[in-house]
């Protein structure tokens, strides 16, 4: 990144020897003459992306760049529909992304091997990608009608995004076994119904399906139970109709799992699995008719949320180098997308159903957790004094339920703890004060006719005041050890998540979008740098 600006210098076009030209990541402007790039020759990689450059397209030009294999014109501002179809027998890869492009004369290229078009403004049916297309991506466009079968004679496809889009009609039967090498099949946000595709290969490369919010209907395909490498299940908002797909529990690498928002429904019960989910971290079953207690069999299996040794762990993110995994969270009603998973996040949302009987407190014990929402439940029964382990948990909902009694003073070493809702319960006697606790509003607490003390209105009475839970009496007489700990953690995961709800919400610039995870990220490794100092200490 120079930071050059103006029009293309001619002098450019001078580099007739050159077979690699980068000019990425500048303020380039202006008309882009393809015409001027037919001296080049000997070109075969040439990258303008992150400009601001437009596009005069020539039918003409089918022998311009005659050696070009790599073309990159990534965020620019090239408009209308593109003709210019230079090196058709050669060209490998092509990255249009994020301009205002509404369409093709064609798709001309034989050998192209990565394809992306993804946030253009493409209409009109779905293009059919080459038969040599490894990488397909025509997400956030407005494609619509259906997707045709011919898109399963592409045997060598490995990744296909055709998310954000109009799309609609059922799913071709073949569309799970059609390549040996597809390992992300990404549908989310359109309109397709039906059921989801029955049959995949056996021993294929399925790492991510994502299906959410649509109309898919029917029962989760037992079929997935082949899906050996897959890391990511996203089947929430839809119509499915079925019983807690327990199977899932032998998958050995599945880590995100997100049912929220369909019609599964009963007891989740207990699993003859040994040990289910052990590298589940991230869990969405909200928004469902789950009943019965809470599955503390899978809650104590979830292995991946416990003594996660992030002080000897590199910041990475779930994903390859051509196509990184992304997910929905929803935070206190916020949906927010991650559009890249940070393989240290941990997040249970089990809201909105209407599980029964006491918070287990084996819940303890998953001392990696960075979110946890129980609300809109039917729990009874005391706030665990264990949550105290909870070091790192930076969002805790467990509003609108029936629980009774005092809200654990142990719950004040939660220092990361950035936002708290326990309102719509039972809950008696003073809120505890200290670290994140003086923080926290009136909103925290509403409708708990019981509660007194900062920062409600209601004071409280000395015998409140006073009087010990007897949780705390437990605590104390088993010699418990006070630690005060230095609150570390500033501006928090959870405000960074609401910046990034805004931007997803009204479409920012890619650029803002990455300084806002950027900064997520920071801020959990901030804390990750905290918690080691601390055990550092202690040692």
């Amino acid at each position: 990144m120079n930071e050059l600006h103006g029009s293309i210098p001619s002098s450019i076009f001078k580099l007739v020897n050159h077979r690699y030209l980068v000019l990425s990541s500048n303020n380039f402007s202006g008309v882009l003459e393809t015409s001027n790039f037919g001296k080049l020759r000997n070109l075969t990689s040439l990258d303008l992306s992150n400009n601001m450059l437009s596009l005069i397209t020539s039918a003409n030009s089918n022998s311009i760049l005659p050696s070009i294999v790599n073309l990159d014109l990534s965020n620019n501002n090239i408009s209308g529909v593109w003709s210019w179809n230079m090196g058709k027998d050669t060209l490998r890869y092509l990255n249009l992304s994020y301009n205002i492009i509404s369409g093709f004369e064609t798709l001309p290229w034989k050998n192209i091997g990565i394809l992306d078009l993804h946030s253009n403004l493409l209409q009109g049916p779905l293009p059919t990608p080459p038969n040599t297309a490894f990488f397909f991506s025509v997400s956030h466009n407005k494609l619509s009608g259906e997707i045709s079968s011919l898109i399963c004679k592409v045997s060598s496809m490995g990744i296909l995004d055709l998310s954000n889009n109009n799309l609609s009609g059922m799913l071709p039967h073949c569309l799970g076994n059609f390549s040996k090498d597809l390992s992300v099949l990404n549908l989310r946000r359109n309109r397709f119904h039906g059921i989801i595709p029955q049959t995949f290969l056996k021993g294929n490369a399925i790492r991510n399906l994502d299906f959410n919010d649509n109309k898919l209907e029917g029962p989760v395909p037992r079929s997935l139970i082949i899906c050996r490498k897959l890391k990511v299940l996203d089947l929430g908002n839809n119509v499915i109709n079925d019983t807690f797909p327990h199977w899932l529990g032998t998958l050995p690498k599945l880590q995100v799992l997100v049912l929220r928002s369909n019609s599964f429904h009963g007891h989740i019960g207990r699993s003859k699995i040994k040990s289910p989910f052990m590298s589940l971290r991230i869990i969405d079953l909200a928004h469902n008719d789950f009943e019965g207690d809470l599955p503390e069999m899978y809650l104590r299996s979830l292995k991946a949320t416990m003594n996660v040794d992030e002080c000897n762990m590199t910041r990475k993110y779930m994903g390859d180098s051509y196509y990184q995994d992304s997910v929905m969270v929803t935070i206190k009603g916020l949906e927010i997308e991650f559009v890249k998973i940070l393989d240290t996040f941990t997040t249970i949302d089990l809201s909105s159903n209407t599980f029964q009987g006491e918070i287990p407190k084996s819940i303890g014990n998953l001392n990696s957790l960075r979110g946890l929402n129980l609300s809109h439940n039917n729990l009874v029964g005391h706030i665990p004094p264990s949550f105290k382990n909870l070091k790192l948990l930076e969002s805790l909902d467990l509003s609108s339920n029936k629980l009774i009694g005092r809200i654990p003073q142990e719950l004040t070493s939660l220092t990361f703890l950035e936002v708290l809702n326990l309102s719509q319960n039972n809950l008696t006697g003073f809120i505890p004060r200290g670290n994140q606790f003086e923080t926290f509003g009136n909103d925290s607490y509403n409708e708990n006719l019981g509660l007194c003390g900062f920062p409600l209105s209601k004071k409280c009475t000395t015998d409140e005041t006073l009087k010990p839970s007897k949780e705390m009496d437990a605590e104390f007489e088993s010699g418990f050890d006070w630690k005060i700990t230095l609150m570390g953690y500033g501006c928090g995961l959870i405000i960074g998540l609401s910046l990034g709800c805004l931007i997803f919400l009204t479409g920012k610039p890619k650029w803002l979008t990455t300084m806002v995870e950027e900064n997520i990220h920071k801020k959990i490794t901030r804390s990750k740098r905290s918690t080691c100092r601390r055990g550092a200490r202690r040692k």
